[in-house]
Formats: C-alpha cells, structure tokens, sequence
C-alpha cells in the first residue's frame, strides 16, 4: 500500500540519521574501556514468548555473557532499527526488512537464523471456518491481520498473490492490518479483519480452539527455509568479536538442544524460563511449542534464504539499483557449527 511504503521510507531515512549521531558519539554502550570487550548485551523479547537467546542464556550457554531486556518489541524490522541505531545491541528479524534496512545504508550483519518453517512450525493464512475465502482472488477487497507490515508475513502474502496471478493494481487492493501478535487470533473471530496471519504457538493455540481453516501456508509456499536472522551493528562487532562468537554460538546450541530433546523438555524448559522473569505474562502459548523452524544445523544461514527476498524486493520495486550480495548481508564465521560445512 502507498502509505506503508512512504511510512517505511521515512523510518528508514530516521534510520540513517540516528546511525550518524550514533557513530559522531562514540556508539556509547559497547565502547568498554581498556579495549575491553563487553559482556552486556542489551535486547528486546517478546510477550509470553522465550526467545532463542533468553533459552541459550538459561541452558548456560552464553558463559559470561549476560542478557540485558530493556521491553517487548511486537515486529523484526522495529527490533533490527533498534539496533541500528544503538538502542540495543542485537535484533532479530525476518531476512527481507533485513535487506531493505541494508539497501538504507545501515550497517549491520546478519549472524545466526533464529526462526523459520518447516512440516511443524509455519505461518498460515487462516479465515474462519465458514468463510468464502479460498483462493487468491478471493482476497481483493479484504483486510488481512498481521504483526508487523513490511516483513515475512506480507511478502509471503504478495508472493503468493502474484503466484495466484493477481496484477499490481489488484494486489493493492488487498488492505493489510498491523495487530499485535496476541490480538490477531481474536481480530478474526469477531470479524474484524478477514485472514490472519498466525505462526507458531499463537497458531497452534488458535487451531486448537477450533472455527478456523487455513487458505495457505509460507511452508506450503516455499519450503523449509529459515525466515529470520540476528543481527549486530558492524561496529559493535568490529569492536566485540569475542563477545559476538559466543552469543552466536551459544544460541546456536540452544537451536540444537530444542531440535534434539523431546518437546515436552523443551516446553517445561520454556515455562520454567517464564516463571523466573517475573514479567507478570501468561505461559499457555509456550505450551504449544513444536519447532523453532531453523533449517540450517545451529542456524547456520545460507544464501537461498536472503536471494529469494532480495529478488521479490527487486521485482516489486522496493529495491534500486543493483542487487545486493549475499555476502554482503550475513555472515557464519562467528557460529561454531560452520566448521562442520555451510556458510560464508
């Protein structure tokens, strides 16, 4: 829609401005004296939710390096912002606004996957179950219910569109709604917009309630891939590598620990995670945790999983001038499970 596009552009330009008052004063928080590399990694989690890093810190994974919540954040491409101007130290976000934020001019690399589909985990497209709704062009004219514009969930949605054989004009058409997560669920059922937009555990525990169909699903649509990465200011980890190393590769080890022990370990673990925060939040959505939906071993990234956004941002016209590299946009070198093959 025009005016998600003309909102992202200013985000962005905002990006950039902050980027250079951040570098003219010294990038603050990871500028430890003594050269000393830092051990405080400031973040933003999520509602009811354990993100990968919050589950490598409980499993000890991190050694001395220590997680610093500064909120929640509700969208990837306000946490990735968050972190390319300084606010935090790492952001996650799905691997498209990851390009976009780069195309801006933000330096910042992608290092470890932390999210994505496969048979278990997903993002579907969800109708009530006596909805008319079935195909692409049954959306022309609809509101569809999603965490965030300008990420994974709308460039699926447009790529299925276009897959479906839906022109420019008509895909406008389709009016997108940005809800927090928690609320998409409820937004459907009293009828307030006409497909959600559901992933992981918010999805299992809204299928499990009944009264919904699925239209489609990103893992239908493309595959196991992973979808997300996160990401550090080139700076900060110019100046904290070591610190860097073992944040990756200790929620590296935290994807395996989840893919390899059975999940009723998995969801004690999560819920005990929840009780000791003390952030006042409803554990039930854990509860519902089937797979992170990392494809590469400890999250590793590989090239398909940036190539294909890059080519659907260049098709659609959110991208000038020559294409970025993948290269250019992630990197394994810091992940300890490169060593046993993939990766930059």
């Amino acid at each position: 829609m025009p005016s998600t596009r003309q909102s992202l552009r200013r985000t962005l330009a905002a990006v950039v401005t902050l980027l250079a008052l951040t570098a003219a004063a010294g990038c603050g928080a990871d500028a430890t004296a003594g050269g000393r590399q830092t051990t405080q990694l400031r973040y933003q989690g999520s509602v009811g939710q354990v993100t990968l890093p919050e589950l490598a810190a409980d499993l000890g994974y991190l050694g001395d390096v220590k997680l610093n919540w500064i909120g929640n954040v509700t969208g990837g491409p306000a946490d990735i912002q968050a972190t390319a101007t300084g606010q935090t130290d790492f952001g996650g976000a799905f691997n498209g606004a990851i390009v976009k934020l780069r195309a801006a001019h933000a330096p910042i690399t992608a290092v470890i996957a932390y999210y994505g589909s496969d048979a278990q985990t997903f993002q579907g497209y969800y109708v009530l179950a006596d909805s008319p709704i079935r195909g692409p062009r049954d959306l022309i004219g609809k509101k569809v219910g999603m965490n965030t514009l300008g990420a994974h969930a709308e460039a699926v949605l447009k790529t299925w569109l276009v897959k479906g054989g839906l022109t420019p004009a008509e895909i406008e058409r389709v009016e997108l709604v940005a809800l927090p997560p928690v609320n998409i669920e409820q937004a459907l059922r009293q009828h307030q917009i006409d497909v959600a937009v559901l992933g992981g555990v918010i999805r299992d525990k809204a299928v499990a309630a009944g009264g919904v169909r699925t239209v489609f699903t990103d893992y239908e649509l493309l595959g196991a891939f992973s979808g997300g990465s996160y990401v550090f200011r080139d700076d900060f980890i110019k100046r904290n590598p070591e610190t860097v190393r073992t944040f990756v590769s200790g929620v590296g080890r935290a994807v395996e620990w989840a893919r390899t022990q059975p999940r009723e370990t998995v969801v004690a673990r999560l819920e005990s995670i929840i009780a000791k925060r003390g952030r006042n939040e409803d554990p039930s959505l854990v509860r519902y945790w089937k797979s992170s939906g990392v494809a590469g071993k400890g999250g590793l990234i590989s090239d398909r999983e940036f190539t294909t956004w890059i080519d659907w941002l260049a098709d659609s016209g959110e991208l000038k001038g020559d294409r970025p590299k993948p290269a250019d946009l992630y990197t394994n070198r810091f992940n300890e499970f490169a060593a046993t093959g993939g990766g930059a």
